[in-house]
């Protein structure tokens, strides 16, 4: 003898069980919405919401339409979406049989093809007109040239014009209204591929190895501006930051000729330091960095002429203070597990004296 089949009987309305899930889906709208606040003018914080550089502002208008579009679709489609929990939801009078199906509408076809083809085409036009603002710069007489070269897992910034060269830390002036100063990017690859993004100062652009690729940037108020490589590049590409200093025009101009200057040639009068040098000149460190106006001349590591002119070493890994620096030189692994810096395995006498010279690198 067949059973009957079972019919469940009408439970709870399924409106009662939705709003259970109502609070939860509230309070991920408004975790969410922290992601979009803009933080304040002076934070460190590398966000897209607080722009200050003439691409970055063309990003974050786009930023800005694209997420009003998305919102509006967001909110037709929950909105439609709680009309039919509500309207069409479970109740007790039920015969429980299909409603009546529509076919063939041709106003409803129509909708959700001409409505998506329309938007799209939207979207497409606001984001090629923004690329064309971004690449289509002009060059002010004043404007600087940097080539920024990326390691793993470092950044060398050259300045042909100025006979700067340096590490992770770059400096530019700024660029008012008054006097634009624009600071013209050319980005190269010594190994594999990198990608140089300060959130608040333009979008990322990406370094690719025997390819030249090129971004600007023209910082509207002086400060520090935080970004990082946005490309997986090995084991420590999430330790290779970057430091954007914006400095004013007298300061940057002060800046350079700072940097211009070789290393101290004459004998040091510290002993720890003299004989720190000596031990530099002697072991393998000459062979990866360059100290000028010193027999090192490397150019698989950072220069290190100024070292002590920096605040971070390790590419932003860790603050430049004499422990920090002395540990970097006896066990780079211990700041920064995977770097390509070999451990020197010196005494304690010598890493001492090393580290004392290094301080001297100012």
């Amino acid at each position: 003898m067949k059973s009957e089949p079972t019919v469940r009987a009408p439970g709870r309305p399924r409106l009662i069980q939705f709003a259970r899930w109502f609070p939860v889906f509230v309070g991920i709208l408004t975790a969410s919405s922290s992601i979009f606040a803009e933080p304040p003018a002076n934070s460190l914080i590398p966000s897209i919401f607080s722009p200050d550089s003439t691409p970055a502002d063309h990003i974050y208008g786009l930023a800005l339409f694209v997420l009003s579009i998305t919102t509006v679709i967001f909110v037709v489609v929950f909105t439609l979406l709680l009309y039919a929990t509500v309207k069409f939801r479970m109740r007790r009078s039920d015969d429980h049989r299909e409603p009546p199906q529509v076919y063939g509408s041709n106003q409803i076809e129509l909708a959700w093809t001409v409505i998506p083809v329309l938007i799209v085409v939207m979207l497409f036009l606001a984001t090629a007109r923004v690329i064309a603002q971004v690449q289509d710069a002009d060059r002010s007489p004043d404007s600087i040239d940097v080539t920024a070269i990326g390691h793993q897992f470092w950044w060398e910034f050259r300045y042909p014009g100025l006979g700067v060269v340096t590490a992770n830390e770059l400096h530019i002036p700024v660029s008012d209204s008054v006097s634009p100063t624009p600071t013209f990017l050319k980005l190269l690859s010594a190994d594999t591929d990198h990608s140089f993004w300060v959130p608040r100062l333009a979008g990322k652009t990406d370094l690719i190895p025997n390819r030249v690729n090129q971004m600007w940037i023209d910082p509207h108020h002086t400060g520090l501006y935080l970004g990082q490589c946005a490309q997986y590049c090995g084991t420590q590409h999430a330790l290779m930051l970057l430091r954007v200093y914006v400095d004013s025009r007298s300061d940057f101009d002060a800046w350079v000729r700072s940097q211009s200057r070789s290393a101290v040639a004459v004998a040091l009068t510290n002993a720890d330091a003299a004989k720190g040098r000596e031990i530099f000149e002697a072991t393998s460190c000459i062979n990866c960095h360059t100290v000028r106006g010193t027999v090192a001349d490397g150019r698989f590591g950072p220069d290190l002429t100024h070292l002590m002119s920096r605040e971070t070493i390790a590419a932003g890994a860790a603050t430049n203070t004499p422990a920090n620096l002395k540990l970097w030189i006896e066990d780079p692994d211990a700041i920064k597990p995977g770097s390509l810096m070999p451990a020197m395995r010196l005494t304690e006498q010598d890493l001492n004296s090393l580290t004392a010279y290094m301080e001297t690198l100012r």
